[in-house]
């Protein structure tokens, strides 16, 4: 019961996989505020290298329009100069606006990435139903979010009245000026308005990204339980992996088994150790291992070798050497080539193979 309830506890962080996972469904950390941040840093910028001359056009306009001598004629109203003035205030405010609909892309490109979730898109049924979203409008979640924005707006607001208050004083005068002075007081007004606002913004975009970062990866936490289930389908069940290493040693050791008869001595320990080589007279090659055993296996390979009449050498210091460092189907090292040559060379001769002139 006590591995059952430790198993529930979702105390591993989550591995990469699924990350991954969480990522193709569209689960990804993600802040608004940053998206806020970058979308105002990017008004501000605007208002601070093109916003004198977007403040000139509008000017112009509006002082065209405040005179309506250059829209009226002897005829009417001259279409072609409201079209005119119209245009120009156009242009002077489609560049900051396809500026920020860049920036808005851009600050989620940069948190997520580029990203396709077609799980986002996709129709499900609970996202339109009435008891789903009752439980997700008094989730805590929600409720984290809705005292975040408040808290939010009011910092914005206290910032934003504590640098336009000092502004207010100045309308009594403004009154008074001329109109082609008020565009050039209003830019003052906002750019240090924008620059107040930006500097409060900074600080809770900072904030809610390490936050989502944080609660992000809380939620994706896994319990042991969890852990060992993806281990099995990432790698295979152990149970499987274990039957199918058996089956892959038991077909090897058939394999070694039928190689036996055709080996040319067998050097053994004399009962712990068997390891089976092969030579073939006037050869290029070293001697060969083709099996190689112990206990059970090295006793099988001795049995083998009898019923073959294959010559068994007992030598255990070079049965265990070639057994703990030559593998199956390897040519047998330098270091071992005299010590096996003498004992090849000795079961030839026991085999006629040899004449004793060309052994010595």
């Amino acid at each position: 019961m006590a591995e059952d309830s430790d198993s529930g506890q979702k105390t591993e962080q989550p591995s990469q996989r699924k990350l991954q996972q969480a990522r193709e469904r569209g689960q990804v950390p993600q802040s608004r505020e940053v998206n806020t941040w970058f979308m105002l840093m990017a008004g501000t910028g605007l208002l601070v290298f093109a916003g004198p001359s977007i403040g000139k056009a509008l000017e112009r306009s509006l002082a065209a329009f405040l005179s309506l001598h250059s829209f009226l004629g002897d005829s009417g109203v001259r279409w072609e100069a409201v079209r005119g003035a119209i245009g120009e205030v156009g242009v002077a405010m489609v560049v900051p606006m396809i500026v920020l609909l860049v920036v808005a892309i851009g600050g989620t490109l940069v948190q997520t990435g580029l990203l396709f979730a077609t799980e986002k898109i996709s129709f499900d049924i609970s996202k339109i139903s009435p008891l789903a979203g009752f439980k997700r409008l008094f989730s805590i979640r929600s409720g984290v979010e809705f005292f975040k924005s408040l808290a939010k707006v009011a910092a914005v607001a206290a910032v934003a009245f504590w640098t336009a208050f000092p502004a207010v004083s100045q309308l009594a005068h403004m009154i008074r000026e001329p109109v082609e002075a008020m565009p050039g007081e209003i830019y003052k007004i906002v750019l240090h308005l924008l620059l107040g606002v930006l500097t409060i913004v900074t600080a809770l975009a900072l904030v809610d990204y390490v936050y989502q970062r944080i609660s992000f990866m809380n939620s994706m936490k896994m319990s042991k339980q969890d852990v060992k289930e993806e281990n099995k389908q990432s790698e295979g069940d152990p149970i499987v992996k274990g039957r199918l290493r058996q089956i892959r040693m038991e077909r090897a050791r058939r394999r070694m088994m039928t190689a036996v008869p055709q080996a040319s001595v067998i050097i053994t320990n004399p009962t712990h150790f068997a390891v089976a080589l092969q030579y073939q007279m006037g050869g290029t090659g070293a001697p060969k291992v083709v099996a190689k055993g112990a206990d059970l296996i090295a006793f099988k390979i001795r049995e083998i070798a009898t019923e073959h009449d294959i010559p068994i050498v007992e030598n255990p210091p070079l049965a265990r050497a070639l057994y703990a460092n030559v593998e199956i189907d390897r040519e047998i090292p330098p270091e071992h080539y005299k010590a096996v040559a003498e004992i090849i060379g000795y079961v030839f001769r026991l085999k006629g193979k040899m004449r004793p002139q060309a052994a010595r």
